[in-house]
């Protein structure tokens, strides 16, 4: 590895060959300006915001098209840099529609913090401006605002260069340039959200946190994708125990900077169709318990079971910690060893080549490790089933077919399986808790916990502590 020497600000740094300017002064904590450069993607050096001053050249350069080179002196805050600087923001804001008010992107848009870091003039523009159309549904749940598009054209790369599909393009010339996808085509790739999370301004947003929520209220906690074996890693962002959306968080090793759609927009259970409260079945009605009492009736249904014909059910979906307590539960206190497990196990699972798995359990990996068998497995035996949140679909059916009793179910919503339950014992979503997953790698990933559990959901070791 050869490391190069340079001087960026009067501040010595030492980085690998090849790297450019952008990402030189990033690592020496300061930051250039820029639109177009994203570190995901290709360099397309279109937006000219990067532009410093080098010493020996005769001109301004792009800091995300010029490689380090050893002695190299930079200048980001040179008068002509910042002269530059100046006339590149007010290039870019002579057509746009000042909507700041109205715009999702509000909060998190370049084109503001650059405004006030690098212009802060009133326009000098008397013209009318060019009008473009404000609201295209580019399907793949992304809305165009093509007025306030800097043309960028990061979105153009992803498409091409990640989802392996190349579905959007820039059309017409000059300041009637646009972005648009072919026509008669939508957007159609399975990671079409990450193109609203590249764009630097409020172009592209997504229809499903559109007007939800200003960002500055969100708390970000970082997470990982349950929504398959891959384990993407993710930020929770919530306010007041309710989520608002889920995007993706660098981890060069697992899934970069991206995320799919089926992930990114896996969290509405966690707010909606919810077991709050704990509750049993009493004359095939259900009747709501306070915890006291649900723990007593949860204690005398194990004690009258029959430690020889019952077996416990982990869910590939649940943390390590969790699948562990579940676990250990029945093979020491229950004193048996029929620990089985259920998946998520949909007929025909998407996959591709880039972050998709057919496996859609984030923890699969880890239940395999444990040595459990799956549902199938259960002798003719067994009576009855204590079972670790919901089941899946087969599951549910063999379960059904041997007339199989459900004497705890441990559930996050609500499901078919709670008409079968004698007692269901709320737990917590995986942002109401923190713990590991283990991914299709064996890669052990650490999540946060984003709040706390609403209602009477407990954590399944007060269950059976």
């Amino acid at each position: 590895m050869t490391m190069i020497n340079l001087t960026i600000d009067n501040k010595k740094v030492q980085v690998e060959q090849k790297t450019n300017l952008i990402d030189a002064a990033k690592q020496a904590g300061i930051k250039i300006p820029h639109f177009c450069y994203h570190p995901g993607l290709s360099t397309d050096g279109n937006c000219r915001m990067c532009l410093v001053e080098v010493e020996k050249s005769p001109k301004l350069v792009i800091a995300c098209k010029t490689p380090v080179a050893e002695g190299m002196v930079v200048k980001t805050n040179a008068e002509l840099v910042k002269k530059a600087q100046a006339s590149v923001m007010e290039f870019l804001l002579v057509n746009h529609p000042l909507d700041c008010p109205t715009c999702d992107q509000a909060g998190e848009c370049k084109l503001q913090d650059y405004y006030m870091d690098y212009d802060l003039k009133p326009s000098r523009y008397q013209e009318a401006k060019v009008e473009k159309r404000k609201m295209t549904d580019l399907g793949g749940g992304i809305i165009l605002d093509e007025e306030r598009c800097v043309v960028c054209r990061r979105c153009v790369r992803f498409c091409q260069e990640i989802a392996k599909k190349d579905e959007l393009s820039v059309q017409m010339r000059g300041n009637h340039s646009v972005v648009a996808t072919f026509p008669g085509k939508d957007l159609s790739n399975p990671y079409a959200g990450c193109i609203a999370d590249v764009c630097p301004v409020g172009a592209l947003t997504s229809i499903d946190f559109r007007y939800k929520k200003r960002v500055w209220y969100l708390t970000k906690t970082s997470s990982i994708c349950p929504g398959c074996s891959r384990g993407c890693n993710i930020t929770v962002q919530h306010e007041k125990n309710t989520v608002y959306r889920l995007k993706p968080r660098h981890n060069p090793s697992i899934n970069n900077y991206w995320i799919c759609d089926y992930g990114r927009n896996d969290y509405k259970f966690i707010n909606e169709n919810r077991r709050l409260v704990p509750c049993c079945r009493q004359a095939g009605n259900v009747v709501e318990l306070q915890y006291d009492a649900a723990m007593a009736y949860f204690r005398k249904l194990l004690k009258e079971g029959d430690p020889l014909k019952t077996v416990f059910i982990a869910n590939a979906g649940e943390s390590n910690e969790a699948i562990d307590i579940f676990v250990g539960f029945a093979k020491g206190k229950y004193s048996q060893d029929f620990v089985y497990y259920s998946k998520n196990d949909p007929d025909s699972p998407y996959s591709d080549d880039i972050l998709i798995t057919k496996d859609k359990n984030p923890n699969l990996a880890h239940v395999n490790k444990l040595g459990l068998r799956p549902v199938d497995d259960i002798p003719e035996s067994v009576q009855t089933v204590v079972i670790q949140r919901n089941l899946s679909e087969k599951d549910h059916g063999i379960i059904m077919k041997r007339g199989l009793k459900v004497l705890t179910l441990f559930s996050t919503n609500h499901t078919k399986i709670d008409e079968l339950a004698e007692i269901i014992l709320p737990i917590p979503s995986f942002a109401e808790q923190a713990g590991h997953f283990t991914n299709l790698d064996g890669v052990v990933q650490k999540f946060e916990k984003a709040f706390e559990s609403r209602g009477e959901a407990r954590e399944i070791q007060e269950y059976l502590s």
